[in-house]
């Protein structure tokens, strides 16, 4: 009875060292733990940074703007042209129009240089060998300088149609596009895979959103300032939808603003604008139906209502 009562107290004791040593050693493998999980964070933060950064610039962007804009920053360049490639505005348009490319603001100079003297150049031979042969040469110079200026202003208004219906498609797809960041945010997902989730997503529906949004993705991985990227979305898109989302997501970031309720309220509103929108269009199209009505539908009817009678009429 006393040799086990020995051996008792030995266990006990080897058990209480056991978890003395344990309780002594827990918090440093707890922080190595932890250090190996940041660490493999980070690299794999950085792998994501060079894999979108790759995926955004593509493997051969040097080499295709110099094939594309070598010859137009060469035009530029001889005919001292720098002012109408240069400037934020010109540049902001570029890019609300989705042309990305840096050679874009030297091809648009070429076009806007070279354009005018192909429409001079047009307007002549018409006014010489078309129908305008036989007008007055007033009637001949003016459609001349017509030529011209329809030359030298196209490639501006090109520029902002599409930068107008870039503008359009976003508003259309952005509603979807809020609600799926929703889901992500819900779900637990960080607002840079939200980006990048709904980008894949979005992708077959609305390549413009996704372009947007993967890029912004991108910008959030790579650029130390998270609200410079943030800021850049709405920059670059110029909706207020987008500036609304963009500043709720700085305010997220920097005060820790609930950010589901924002967003959830940012894609009803966008919802809403949506719909608003479709209403003032079909409101819009009596108007718009009533000369196309009066000039095809309606003779079309009235023959087939008074030709019979017409037809029996000539024929007594």
């Amino acid at each position: 009875m006393q040799l086990d009562l020995r051996t008792l107290v030995a266990a006990l004791a080897a058990l209480a060292a056991f978890l003395s040593v344990l309780a002594l050693m827990l918090p440093a493998i707890r922080r190595d733990a932890l250090a190996g999980r940041l660490k493999a964070v980070a690299q794999r933060r950085e792998d994501l940074r060079q894999r979108r950064r790759a995926a955004v610039e593509g493997p051969g962007l040097r080499s295709r703007m110099r094939r594309g804009g070598g010859w137009a920053k060469a035009l530029v360049d001889r005919l001292r042209l720098h002012d109408l490639a240069d400037g934020d505005s010109l540049r902001l348009q570029l890019v609300q129009a989705g042309w990305r490319d840096p050679a874009a603001p030297w091809m648009l100079a070429a076009a806007r240089a070279g354009l005018p003297l192909v429409g001079a150049l047009l307007a002549g031979l018409w006014t010489q060998f078309g129908v305008a042969a036989a007008w007055s040469g007033n009637a001949k110079a003016a459609a001349v300088l017509a030529g011209a200026a329809l030359g030298y202003y196209l490639p501006q208004i090109l520029l902002r149609n599409a930068a107008a219906r870039r503008r359009a498609a976003l508003r259309r797809a952005l509603p979807d596009g809020l609600d799926l960041m929703l889901i992500c945010v819900e779900a637990g997902l960080s607002i840079e895979a939200a980006f990048a989730r709904v980008s894949e997503e979005v992708g077959k529906a609305s390549p413009v959103l996704a372009e947007e949004f993967a890029l912004t993705s991108a910008e959030l991985a790579f650029l130390s300032d998270r609200a410079a990227a943030l800021g850049n979305l709405a920059h670059r898109t110029g909706l207020p939808q987008l500036r609304a989302l963009a500043s709720a997501l700085q305010q997220a970031e920097r005060y820790g603003t609930p950010l589901v309720q924002a967003l959830r309220v940012l894609a009803q509103e966008s919802r809403d604008g949506r719909m608003a929108l479709a209403e003032k269009t079909a409101a819009a199209l009596p108007p718009k139906l009533t000369v196309p009505m009066i000039a095809f539908f309606l003779p079309a009817l009235f023959v087939v209502i008074l030709g019979p009678a017409a037809i029996q009429y000539l024929m007594r």
